[in-house]
């Protein structure tokens, strides 16, 4: 019934909307007339129908974000071969193979007809000279057919798919440069013009004045504008595991730094201060400026708009509640975008910000110091702890890691990064003057290569982080209302709220220790979705054995994206041999099943008798017939890894359609995942 209910709405959004505000309203009117002794019953209806009457309202406003729903997309108009007009809509970014920009689509050309149309899609360059030279607003032509994104299909793998569709980019294109034509015309918004313009002002400033190396020079821009396009992989890992990734990804205390610094600025200028509205003008036009500048993420966004409540409050002597500043932030950020709520930057901002509003106070009340910095030294302790109380459940739920030094880390990264953002600053305001420049640019350069060596040195000691933390949504969840109740019980000091942390604790334990045995237990086959790769990991309870070719096995770089997220889903810590696994060759014995690995061209000798096997697995586009396969072996399914050549697989598939044989093939599929103990095809 309620599918039934949530497809017609689906259908027709605003005649449900209507109806349901229709009933709202009318709920109210007899509400009104009834006496007192028949509200109570009509308090809960219209309880539930004001519950109703928001969902509806984010159904609504969700379906119509969703780009796909519009008559002028141009996915509801493309066709194969169809020319299109695409306006690049930033500055090309350049990656190890290519250049890539978000385009946005104009109009599709059909048999010399062009058909005007919008929608947002990925542009992928190769790296030629021409390329090179392409602008924001320039416009190209291209006959080159899109490719929809989809998602490889690995175990715990992200889910890229959905997360482009999320940004109205469902679709991506890749061009060589005789793919592509250069058009005269050109459309440029003056406004993104200006903060495309300043974002490459700031970045050129700080790669000139502050010395160019890579480990440094890639975080003081992450820590000024959020680039984090020139930040190193392993720098930006180790900020990770020690608990301190918010000091090089934009959050609520940079925008809370900007705010003091233009407080204080601001009540030092005379005609600024004397004038409420000026400096009020001011503060907002620089916190929003700063906003855009960084990308506009939803997690700055939201610093962006309670810092404006906050700003508006103070000019007029009005004192609004953070909780109420929150929560208007959100309702106004989901109205904009409710695919925000997806957004982990989202989730977490707001969780920590409603961590230190609940949580700091009562902690900072455990200990009194009369000494000035040790008093401001338990103040930063005390904001430290209490944003992990609230955060520390969805990182690891998302990150499958929990840093154990983040208290110390902080500690030391906080304020020494807090004097880096402020000398960035001041470098920028003062980099017409070469002295000064050079100068401020030497310092920043110093103190970024101390705070680099700082998080380095607490990332090298073992005990660091707690890595591969595997815990589902239910565990999640649970781990939630017995750190809530455990709080709830240390400041209230209720022996009820304890009974209930404890009560959920055990069922969080149960739930670990049966995920456990489930893992102690399990046998997997997993063919990964690599392209161009072979990658293949037999795994028992925690212990894995690694195939691949030579080339994967040298570059963990692409192990760690695309085998890390399937080994921490299946919990799997232990490059190991496997007590279950006879090996031959290429032919594997895995507890009763029987898997051969063929990755070269062979020679058959006609047998008396079939080779009875379980799976074939064909990898590396060896030359060979299914039908030669079939004549040797009686085999219950044929696999076809992403090494293989698409033409080839075709080939294989028509073949199995015709002698009727089971295949599976993972550059359609996603990775092949099979349970060795069910003898069955597992789906994550």
């Amino acid at each position: 019934m309620i599918g039934i209910l949530i497809e017609w709405y689906l259908k027709f959004p605003l005649p449900v909307i209507i109806l349901q505000a229709a009933c709202f309203s009318t709920a109210i009117i007899v509400f009104n007339l009834l006496p007192i002794g028949a509200r109570f019953t009509l308090q809960i209806v219209q309880g539930i129908s004001i519950n109703l009457l928001l969902i509806s309202f984010g159904l609504l406003i969700t379906w119509q974000k969703d780009i796909r729903n519009d008559k002028n997309w141009f996915g509801n108009y493309y066709r194969h071969n169809n020319g299109l007009i695409i306006r690049i809509d930033e500055p090309l970014l350049e990656k190890e193979r290519s250049y890539k920009a978000n385009g946005y689509v104009e109009a599709i050309v059909q048999n010399d007809t062009i058909v005007p149309c919008k929608g947002k899609l990925l542009l992928y360059f190769s790296k030629d000279s021409a390329a090179k030279q392409l602008r924001y607003g320039d416009e190209i032509y291209s006959a080159q057919n899109l490719q929809p994104i989809k998602n490889a299909g690995n175990p715990g793998e992200f889910n890229y798919e959905q997360y482009a569709i999320f940004q109205q980019a469902p679709y991506n294109i890749f061009l060589k440069q005789k793919d592509w034509v250069l058009l005269d015309k050109k459309n440029v918004n003056p406004f993104k013009q200006f903060i495309f313009s300043t974002r490459q002002y700031i970045l050129s400033t700080l790669q000139n004045n502050v010395n160019n190396d890579k480990s440094t020079s890639g975080v003081t821009e992450a820590l000024l504008i959020g680039y984090t396009n020139d930040l190193d992989k392993d720098i930006a890992q180790a900020y990770v595991n020690t608990g301190v990734v918010h000091i090089i990804a934009l959050s609520g205390m940079h925008l809370g730094l900007l705010y003091l610094l233009l407080l204080w600025i601001c009540n030092t200028i005379p005609f600024v201060q004397r004038s409420k509205y000026v400096k009020l003008l001011t503060i907002l036009t620089c916190i929003w400026l700063f906003a855009f500048l960084t990308g506009a993420s939803a997690s700055v966004f939201r610093s962006a708009i309670v810092f404006t409540c906050i700003a508006i409050g103070n000019a007029f002597n009005k004192r609004s509640s953070v909780y109420n500043s929150l929560a208007a932030s959100a309702f106004m950020l989901l109205c904009y975008n409710p695919y925000f709520l997806w957004d982990v930057g989202f989730q977490l901002s707001y969780l920590a910000v409603l961590s230190i509003t609940i949580f700091q106070q009562p902690i900072y009340h455990w200990f009194y110091s009369k000494n000035k910095w040790r008093d401001k030294l338990w103040k930063l302790t005390s904001l430290t702890l209490a944003v992990q109380i609230l955060t520390f459940p969805i990182c690891i739920y998302y990150f499958h890691q929990f840093p154990v030094l983040f208290l110390v880390t902080n500690l030391l990264a906080i304020p020494l990064s807090t004097i880096i953002l402020f000398t960035e600053i001041g470098l920028m305001a003062l980099s017409w003057i070469p002295t000064v420049a050079t100068s401020l640019g030497k310092i920043i350069f110093w103190l970024t290569l101390l705070l680099n060596k700082i998080i380095l040195r607490i990332n090298a000691l073992p005990f660091s982080v707690i890595n591969n933390l595997s815990v589902s949504l239910l565990s999640t969840c649970l781990l939630y209302v017995c750190v809530l109740f455990i709080c709830g019980w240390l400041i209230n000091e209720k022996k009820k709220l304890l009974y209930f942390s404890l009560f959920s604790l055990l069922f969080f334990v149960l739930i670990l220790d049966w995920s456990n045995w489930v893992t102690a237990n399990q046998k997997e086959l997993i063919v990964y979705n690599m392209p161009q790769h072979q990658a293949i990991d037999l795994a028992e309870g925690n212990s894995y054995q690694f195939i691949a070719d030579s080339s994967l096995l040298t570059n963990t770089t692409l192990q760690n994206f695309d085998c890390k997220p399937a080994r921490t889903l299946l919990q799997l810590n232990k490059a190991a041999a496997l007590p279950s696994l006879f090996t031959a060759g290429n032919i594997y014995q895995f507890n009763d099943k029987r898997i051969i690995l063929i990755d070269k061209p062979l020679n058959f000798q006609p047998l008396p008798q079939k080779i009875n096997v379980d799976i074939i697995i064909l990898s590396k586009s060896p030359k060979l017939s299914i039908t030669q396969l079939a004549n040797v072996f009686n085999c219950k399914e044929y696999v076809f890894d992403a090494s293989n050549s698409l033409w080839k697989i075709d080939k294989w598939k028509k073949d199995c359609d015709e002698l009727l044989l089971h295949y599976y093939s993972v550059p359609d599929k996603g990775a092949f995942v099979f349970d060795v103990n069910r003898g069955t095809n597992t789906n994550y």
